[in-house]
Formats: structure tokens, sequence, C-alpha cells
């Protein structure tokens, strides 16, 4: 009779559990360009590695990716173990922790996020993703299995060329008809209107209002206003406003800077001086894990049996 053998490895928690949100513009955010997810995305890393990202890779955008989130998640794993893999990720190229300046309200704050890739990317893709500024606003919610759908509603006819409405009067026709209504000596009909239109309208073209328009008609007026069309002609020619220099084209807006973290100490930098996610000195120092037994002089059958021997031990003290 056949035993099935089951795999060593443990597998990540389901995707459907409750997950910690992380704080307002914190949290996990996906790099573009990912494959889809396949079951041998992470099969060439090491087991506690693969676990980690099965997890990690699971998780929606904006779910907390800190080492005692992800502790307190995966309990097989204590926070120094959690550390050690995702410094792991991060030079497999699945990751890199990114600090970044965001403004809302008025206020400046720094934020750190973590950039997930399920594809393994190289020092010079990130470096060109991150020097560019990337994508940190905040992801949008995802929707509430079980919620009711908001109804399509459907789009409006658009009239066609043949059938528009006609455009209703202009600004500047609109405020030659008011004039009698707030200046009874200027009050005039709609020809008088029709024939000063152009001369209205350049005022508006310059900047002006309404309000603007009908103050410098109506101030400093005689008492009696013998033709009412000549003198509101005579006005708009002679106190036609300054024409305003077109204003200065807005500096284009600096882009926003993102500043890599290390993934062993925190320490920033920009994106080209850390690869592999590592500063200089943490690239340098080798990872914090158990010192490798130095193989004992003798047969090679001795040595290959106290090696087996000592597999095993480390085997059973792992929790």
């Amino acid at each position: 009779m056949a035993i099935q053998q089951s795999s060593s490895a443990p597998s990540a928690p389901a995707s459907s559990r409750p997950y910690r949100r992380a704080r307002t513009g914190y949290g996990k955010r996906s790099a573009p360009g990912q494959r889809p997810s396949a079951p041998t995305d992470f099969a060439l890393l090491p087991t506690r590695e693969r676990y980690v990202a099965g997890y990690v890779d699971h998780l929606p955008d904006g779910a907390a990716m800190d080492i005692k989130s992800l502790a307190k998640d995966l309990p097989l794993y204590g926070q120094m173990a959690i550390g050690t893999a995702l410094r792991a990720l991060a030079v497999a190229g699945h990751l890199r922790h990114v600090r970044c300046r965001v403004e809302s309200l008025g206020q400046s704050r720094w934020v750190t996020l973590t950039f997930w890739s399920r594809t393994a990317r190289d020092n010079e893709w990130w470096a060109l993703q991150l020097a560019g500024g990337a994508d940190v606003g905040e992801p949008e919610p995802e929707a509430a299995k079980g919620e009711p759908v908001a109804p399509v509603m459907p789009q409006q006819r658009v009239p066609e060329a043949s059938e528009a409405v006609p455009a209703g009067p202009s600004p500047a026709y609109l405020a030659l008809a008011r004039l009698g209504r707030v200046e009874p000596r200027l009050a005039l009909s709609a020809a008088d209107c029709a024939a000063l239109e152009s001369l209205a309208a350049t005022w508006f073209a310059r900047g002006v209002d309404a309000d603007y328009l009908t103050r410098a008609l109506t101030s400093g007026l005689p008492e009696q206003v013998g033709s009412p069309v000549g003198l509101v002609r005579r006005r708009l020619a002679d106190k036609a406003p300054a024409r305003l220099p077109d204003a200065a084209p807005a500096p284009d807006a600096p882009v926003r800077a993102l500043l890599v973290e290390c993934a062993d100490c925190g320490r920033p930098g920009p994106p080209g001086a850390l690869p592999d996610g590592l500063c200089r000195p943490c690239r340098q120092s080798p990872p914090a894990g158990p010192v490798e037994p130095v193989e004992p002089d003798g047969p090679a059958a001795e040595r290959d049996i106290e090696a087996h021997m000592r597999l095993l031990r480390e085997k059973l003290r792992m929790p």
C-alpha cells in the first residue's frame, strides 16, 4: 500500500483571513508588471522565505507589512526570523522598503511603505522604478464581499450636431441688458445690446466680470442722458481695461523623491545607492544566523554521518 508523503514546507495561511490594515499612507504597495500568480512563484526560495512570501503575496495593498504585524499573523516564526526573511526577500528582488514624503491637509509627513513584486527584479529595475517616483497614493479600499453593487446609470443621449440646442445669450449681452435695471438712464433695447455686444465682449476677454463692467459704465453719469446707446458705446471704447500679460507658466511640480530604506538596519538612501535593498555596511556583514559547524578531520563516511546527525539536530531545534 503506497503512503502519500506530505511536504515538509508549511503552507501559508489562507488569504481569506482578516488582515491587519496599516495606517494611512503606510503598508504594502504592489509593483507594476507582475506575472499572474502561480503555485511555483517562490519555489526556489528556502522554506521560511517561501512561507513568508506566499503570505505577503496574497495581502491586498495597504495591508500592514512591518515585522511585528507579520510575526503576529505568522505564529511559526518570531520577529527576528521574520526580519531575516524580509531581508532575504529584498536581496532576492521581491521587495523594497521606501520612505516618502506625503502632503495632505496642509501638513507634510514621512511614511514608510513596502513595494512588493511577485516577480523577482534586479537592482536596475528597482532603481529605475523608484528613481522617477512611484505611485504612493492611498490605495482604494476593496469592496467587501456581499455588498450590493451600485446600479449603473444609463447615460443620456448626446444630441447630434444637427439637433444641437442653440446657445443662450453671451455674458456680454446679459451685462448690457441688465444695465437698465441698475441704472434707468442706460436702458438699452435688444437691438442696442446686439450692436454693442462685441465691444463688451472685449472687456470679458481681458479678464473683467459683469460687476466690473456695470460699475465702469454707470459711474459718473450726467443728470440727463439723451442717447443711452451712444454713451455706452463711447464708454466701452474709452474705458476698455488694459490687457494684462499672459501669466507665466507655473514651474513643473518637483518629482516626489523616494528614499529606499535598508531592509536590515532601516538606513535611508537613494534607490541606486542600496543594491539588493541593503546599505553598504549591511551588504558587507553576513546575515545573522546559525554558524556553520566546521567538519572534523576523518574518513569521508564518518564526516557524512556526523554532518547528517547535525542536520537532524538543527531541524529538531527549529521552531
